[in-house]
């Protein structure tokens, strides 16, 4: 177990390894999730994907436009 020191403002600094470990790049965020009996859960925040962001990636792939579906 690691152990975290809480600076005089309240925050605290993550090691590398733990932020490798969580998939975190700089820059990025972090969820935490409250638990019972003082515990928390850390993940990293992923946006969730809409379709209109996927059907954005297809744009352009072929020369036919998609059948529209009814």
């Amino acid at each position: 177990m690691n152990t975290l020191t809480v600076s005089a403002r309240g925050q605290v600094t993550f090691r590398k390894e733990l932020l490798r470990h969580l998939g975190i790049e700089p820059g990025e965020k972090i969820e935490i999730d409250w638990l019972p009996g003082g515990r928390a859960l850390r993940q990293a925040a992923r946006p969730t994907a809409s379709m209109a962001s996927f059907v954005g990636l297809l744009a352009g792939r072929t020369g036919k436009p998609a059948p529209m579906c009814r």
